[in-house]
C-alpha cells in the first residue's frame, strides 16, 4: 500500500520527494547516443526507430522532435528530462487487469511520432519548447522514488515512450532492480527491431488503437494502421507482456457500427477473447474543436458490439458507468471487480485472480490482496 500522510492524499497537492539514490549527481546532459539509424548516400541520416523513417540533415529534428541529427548521428535530446511526475491509480492508464487498485508513478517527456488531430495531451506531445522538460530525474532516482512512495509500477505516459526508448529502457531496468514493474502507454508505432528491445523490459502496456481504417490513420494521425496491428500481434504471440487496448471514439470518425464490428472481430480472431478493450470518450481539443463530445450511449453501444463479437472484458472510460467499468467472470457471469471511475468497490477474486464464485482464472496479473489506492492523483517533485 502507498503510505502517505493524511495531507498528502489531497488531489492536486504537490510533494517534494528527496530520494536516497545510488547516483546522487544531477543529469547534466540530456543528449545521448542511439543505435536505430543509418547514414544515406546523400549525406542525410535516417532514423529507424519508428515507421516514419525520418531522413534528417545535420541539426534537423525528426517529427517526434526529441531525436535529432547531431554530428551525422541520431541522438536522443531528452534523456533524463520530464514534463512532470504524478502518482495515479493503475486503472487510469487504463489497466484493469494489472494489479488492480495499485498505484503507479507516471511521467512523460515531450514530443510524439504521430500527429493526431485530436490529441488530448497536445501541450506535451506537441511541445517544441524544452521548458516543458523542466524536471530532471535519473533512472535510479525514479526507481527509488517509486519504491519509497509504495508504487507497484512506473508508467511511461502522457506522450509516447517509444520516442525516448533509451531513457525508458534504463528506467525500466532500474525499477526491476527495486522490484517495480514498468508500464508503457503507447500508440505502438515502432519498427520491428527496436520493438524487441523496448518490450523486453516492459511488464505491461496499454496500446492506443486509434481506429480501424487506414484512411483514419492516414488523415487523422499521419500514420499507418498495419504497423500498429503488427505491434499488437507481436505482443500477443511473441512476448509475455500483459497488454490492454484503448480506442478513443470520435463522433463521425471511428465510431460506426461497421468499423467497430471489424475492429472487435479482428481482436477476437487474432489476439483472443481475453484481451481487455477500453472505449473512451473524446472531448474537443487541439485541431478537432469542431467535433462534439462523445455521448455515453456511443461507448455503451461499442461495448455491446465488442461483447457480441466474443470479447470477455470490454470497458467504458471517461464516463460514470459502473457496469461498463466493472469486470465480470466469463464463466458464471457474476461481478468480480466493481469499479466506479477509478474507485474499486466489491472485489471477488482470490490472491491469484480466480473468481471466488466459480474458480475461473481471470486473465491478467494478480498477486496478493487487492490494493485500494483509489482515484487520487498526486503530483510530485523529484529532487
Amino acid at each position: 500500500m502507498l503510505m502517505l500522510s493524511k495531507s498528502s492524499t489531497n488531489i492536486g497537492e504537490t510533494h517534494l520527494v528527496n530520494s536516497h539514490i545510488r547516483d546522487t549527481n544531477a543529469i547534466e546532459s540530456s543528449t545521448v547516443e542511439t543505435k536505430y539509424w543509418h547514414q544515406l548516400d546523400d549525406g542525410r541520416v535516417q532514423c529507424d526507430l519508428c515507421p516514419r523513417h525520418c531522413q534528417l540533415r545535420e541539426g534537423k529534428r525528426g517529427v517526434c522532435f526529441v531525436r535529432q541529427n547531431i554530428d551525422n548521428e541520431i541522438k536522443l535530446t531528452s534523456y533524463g528530462r520530464s514534463s512532470g511526475f504524478c502518482i495515479d491509480p493503475i486503472e487510469k492508464k487504463p489497466l484493469n487487469h494489472f494489479y488492480p487498485g495499485s498505484s503507479v508513478l507516471s511521467f512523460g517527456t515531450a514530443g510524439c511520432n504521430l500527429c493526431c488531430k485530436f490529441c488530448q495531451n497536445w501541450d506535451i506531445s506537441k511541445s517544441r519548447e524544452f521548458d516543458t522538460l523542466g524536471s530532471k530525474a535519473s533512472p535510479e532516482s525514479l526507481a527509488a522514488t517509486a519504491k519509497r512512495m509504495g508504487c507497484r509500477s512506473i508508467a511511461f505516459t502522457y506522450n509516447d515512450p517509444v520516442i525516448f526508448l533509451e531513457y525508458a529502457v534504463d528506467v525500466a531496468q532500474a525499477c526491476h532492480e527495486q522490484g517495480i514493474n514498468s508500464v508503457a502507454v503507447t500508440a505502438g508505432y515502432i519498427c520491428p527491431e527496436p520493438r524487441v528491445e523496448f518490450y523486453r523490459f516492459m511488464d505491461a502496456a496499454n496500446v492506443d488503437l486509434k481506429g480501424f481504417t487506414q484512411d483514419f490513420y492516414h488523415k487523422i494521425c499521419s500514420g499507418n494502421l498495419s504497423d500498429v496491428l503488427d505491434t499488437l500481434l507481436y505482443l500477443r504471440h511473441e512476448t509475455r507482456v500483459w497488454f490492454e487496448i484503448t480506442t478513443l471514439l470520435i463522433p463521425g470518425e471511428n465510431d460506426s457500427v461497421k468499423e467497430l464490428e471489424q475492429q472487435t472481430k479482428w481482436i477476437a480472431d487474432n489476439l483472443g477473447s481475453d484481451i481487455p478493450l477500453h472505449f473512451s470518450a473524446f472531448h474537443p481539443d487541439f485541431h478537432m474543436l469542431d467535433k462534439p463530445r462523445t455521448p455515453s450511449s456511443t461507448l455503451m453501444r461499442a461495448r455491446e458490439i465488442a461483447m457480441a463479437q466474443g470479447l470477455n472484458y470490454v470497458y467504458t472510460g471517461n464516463i460514470h458507468d459502473s457496469e461498463g467499468g466493472s469486470s465480470y467472470c466469463p464463466s458464471c457471469h457474476r461481478l468480480v471487480i466493481k469499479r466506479d471511475w477509478y474507485e474499486l468497490g466489491e472485489y471477488h477474486l482470490n490472491h491469484s485472480g480466480k473468481c471466488q464464485h466459480c474458480g475461473t482464472q481471470i486473465p491478467g496479473r494478480f498477486d496478493g490482496p487487492c490494493e485500494h489506492f483509489g482515484r487520487n492523483r498526486i503530483p510530485i517533485l523529484i529532487g
